[in-house]
């Protein structure tokens, strides 16, 4: 990918809030989240579930899971165009449009009794304007771009009829049938086997290099990230606790919670040995500690820690983090 291109922000996230209200309480979700995105960049958001990885993903599209929660505060510009002031009008042509949601369970969000490719024409004929000629000829195409054999005979075929992997390519399929900036892919290969998930993630890769669109990629799994990411954003409790080109971050990151997540990884430790975890268990919604939300959990915690929030401060050229006490050795020796 051009150095031009990732040298050109194309949606630009600042201070992105989402509260949860009910029971006369109001619990903030998703605290201050910000980050660039760049224009042709595949951006990893890590973490554990319950870390605000696709709650992050749905405020931007503004299709949050529940009528509790709403985006309470900050600002997303598109572009330039900030689409949380969007009106309702305005958004649906920015959703589907200008960013495409490519969604971790296929078989949840393809219409089991609409054809696949009826599913991509009307999103064409939707946001493009054009006759039903034109958007099957266009869906067709975009089903071939996408691997789908046989396209023509695909197009009339129903979700059902179409293996997991499979299912998984035509709901990229839809995403990209408006020639997004953005696609915003959720976890999208956890439910395949190994074979079928490295031919997604080179698809998605692909996808950036010919098409020049941008990924916010969803994961837990930082093999995955080390494959297919440029950039990282490590999350916990709602907030961006590190963030940075993939391999400071994994290999050199500085906050105790990205040092967890590498020394879990299996391949970190020797052969017979005990795959590592975090001590502890991810704070619940109505449960948030004060100060660092991390600090119950935190071999490096202080009293500091549990009365103040860490800002997302600069640690090295273009790699940040929120950290009062931030580990200045490299991971490798951290671990051991």
């Amino acid at each position: 990918m051009s150095e031009t291109l990732l040298d050109e922000t194309i949606l630009s996230v600042r201070d992105l809030a989402v509260v949860s209200t009910g029971g006369g309480t109001t619990e903030t979700i998703l605290d201050r989240v910000s980050f660039d995105l760049k224009r042709g960049e595949i951006l990893g958001l890590v973490g554990e579930s319950g870390s605000g990885k696709s709650m992050t993903s749905r405020a931007l599209i503004r299709l949050l899971p529940s009528n509790r929660l709403s985006v309470s505060g900050g600002q997303a510009f598109l572009n330039g165009r900030d689409i949380l002031a969007l009106d309702d009008k305005a958004m649906r042509a920015v959703r589907g449009g200008s960013i495409g949601m490519i969604f971790q369970n296929p078989s949840s969000h393809l219409d089991p009794v609409m054809t696949i490719g009826k599913q991509i024409a009307e999103s064409i004929r939707f946001h493009k304007s054009v006759g039903k000629g034109e958007a099957r000829r266009q869906a067709v195409d975009i089903l071939r771009q996408v691997g789908i054999p046989d396209p023509e005979r695909r197009f009339d075929a129903y979700p059902h009829e179409f293996s997991g992997g499979m299912r998984q390519r035509a709901m990229i399929a839809v995403a990209l049938a408006c020639d997004p900036d953005i696609l915003i892919a959720d976890e999208p290969t956890t439910a395949l086997d190994v074979t079928v998930q490295a031919q997604i993630l080179k698809l998605l890769t692909d996808l950036r290099d010919t098409r020049g669109v941008s990924i916010i990629f969803i994961t837990h799994d930082l093999g995955v990230v080390s494959q297919v990411c440029d950039r990282v954003a490590v999350m916990y409790g709602g907030r961006i606790v590190e963030l940075g080109g993939k391999r400071e971050v994994i290999g050199q990151g500085r906050h105790p919670y990205t040092a967890g997540l590498v020394a879990c990884q299996p391949a970190e430790g020797s052969p017979g040995e005990r795959v590592r975890t975090i001590h502890g268990q991810p704070p619940r919604v109505g449960h948030m500690p004060e100060g660092c939300r991390f600090h119950p959990r935190c071999p490096k915690v202080s009293e500091r820690c549990s009365m103040v929030s860490p800002e997302l401060e600069l640690a090295a050229p273009g790699h940040q983090v929120a950290c009062h006490y931030p580990i200045t050795q490299r991971l490798a020796e951290v671990a051991t």
